[in-house]
C-alpha cells in the first residue's frame, strides 16, 4: 500500500466532521459548506468520494451501514476509527505548530514578473490592487456579519487569517506599484532594457548563497 501522505487538506475536513459524528459523504459535504468550509478547503463531490475510498482502505474510517432518505439512493455511513482519531490529532498538531513552504500562485507570478515589460506588469499590479481591495472589503463585511450574528470568534479564525493575509498583501502591492511608477524599484532599468533590446545573460552574473537544508 502506497504511503500515506498528509497532503489533501480534504481529508482531514473528513476526518474532522466524521470525529464529530458519524455521516455519509454527502452529508459531509453539505456540513462543510453550511459552515463555508469550501472558503479554506478545496471542495468537489469527485474528490471526495475518492477521499472517503482512501481513507477506508487507510483503516481512519470505517462503514457503519446505510441509509436512505426519500427516494434518493441509499448512502453509506461512516465513522472514524481509533487509528483515525490518531491521525486527525497528529496531523493537526503538524499543521498549527509547523510552518511549512508553500508556493501560493502570486508567489510564482512575482518570480517571473520580469517577463512581462514594466508598463503591462504595472497594469496588473495596479488591477490586483483593486481587486485586493474590493475583496478584504466584503471579508470584512462577511466577517462584522458573522460577528453580530454572535459567531464566537473561534468558528472565524480562518477568516480572520486571511484578512490579515489580504492586508499584507495589499501593502506590499501597493508599495510596488508606488515603488514602480516613481522609479525607485531597483533593476528596473535593466528590465525596461530587457524588453527593448534584448538582454545578455552572460553580461550580468547573479549568485544567490542559500543556507543547506
Amino acid at each position: 500500500m502506497p504511503r500515506w501522505s498528509r497532503s489533501n487538506p480534504l481529508a482531514l475536513a473528513v476526518l474532522v466532521s466524521l470525529y464529530e459524528k458519524p455521516m455519509h459523504p454527502y452529508e459531509v459535504a453539505q456540513t462543510l459548506r453550511n459552515r463555508a468550509k469550501q472558503e479554506s478547503v478545496r471542495l468537489n463531490y469527485g474528490s471526495l468520494y475518492a477521499v472517503v475510498d482512501s481513507l477506508e482502505r487507510k483503516g481512519f474510517i470505517k462503514a457503519t451501514g446505510t441509509v436512505r432518505e426519500g427516494k434518493r439512493p441509499e448512502r453509506t455511513v461512516y465513522e472514524i476509527t481509533d487509528d483515525g482519531s490518531r491521525e486527525m490529532n497528529e496531523w493537526m498538531t503538524e499543521l498549527i505548530s509547523t510552518p511549512a513552504k508553500e508556493y501560493p500562485a502570486f508567489m510564482a507570478g512575482l518570480s517571473f514578473l520580469a517577463s512581462l515589460p514594466p508598463d503591462e506588469a504595472l497594469a496588473a499590479l495596479r488591477s490586483r490592487r483593486e481587486a485586493l481591495k474590493v475583496k478584504l472589503a466584503g471579508m470584512r463585511g462577511a466577517m462584522k456579519a458573522a460577528t453580530d450574528a454572535g459567531l464566537p470568534r473561534i468558528f472565524e479564525l480562518e477568516g480572520e487569517y486571511e484578512e490579515q493575509q489580504l492586508r499584507a498583501e495589499l501593502k506590499f502591492v501597493s508599495g510596488l506599484v508606488d515603488d514602480m511608477t516613481s522609479g525607485e524599484l531597483e533593476g528596473l532599468d535593466i528590465w525596461r532594457v530587457f524588453h527593448t533590446e534584448g538582454f545578455n545573460a552572460e553580461e550580468v552574473e547573479f549568485t544567490f548563497d542559500f543556507p543547506e537544508e
